[in-house]
């Protein structure tokens, strides 16, 4: 599982030309599932980011994590982060998730994230999106389960 996490003062999801989700201060998660994946390797991927502290505190170090700020979470499902580029100019994707995995996948970081944030919005799966952001920092994270928990 691949994630890039933004550390946003606000933003919002739109899809069909309206938003579908939106937060203010917090993240914005985009994230890769691969076929590999597993419910557990999502648990640890969002209790690491739960226990983040990468927000300013009252001297201006990155000290506290989201639960200390209120942060929300819109949470944008991003097939493209195990894009291949090796060969050729055309991205292969080979390594995402099957669409069926990384749904369900997909639903239940959802669920799981809801009582680990004050706000959780999401993106739609499978949708032509677009994301807009006031990056807070900036401040962007990338995040591999294969590298974290290896």
């Amino acid at each position: 599982m691949r994630i890039i996490l933004q550390r946003v003062r606000n933003a919002r999801c739109f899809a069909d030309d309206h938003v579908i989700g939106e937060i203010d201060r917090g993240y914005v998660l985009l994230v890769g599932i691969e076929q590999t994946d597993t419910k557990q390797i999502a648990e640890r991927m969002l209790e690491k980011i739960k226990n983040l502290r990468i927000f300013e505190d009252a001297d201006g170090k990155t000290n506290l994590n989201a639960a200390a700020v209120n942060g929300q979470v819109l949470l944008v499902s991003q097939f493209t982060l195990y894009a291949e580029c090796k060969k050729g100019n055309r991205p292969s994707f080979i390594n995402a998730a099957d669409p069926v995995w990384a749904n369900t996948l997909y639903d239940y970081m959802v669920s799981y994230c809801q009582p680990l944030f004050f706000k959780v919005a999401t993106g739609k799966f499978g949708a032509d999106m677009q994301i807009e952001l006031i990056n807070d920092g900036p401040f962007t994270l990338y995040l591999d389960s294969k590298q974290l928990f290896a």
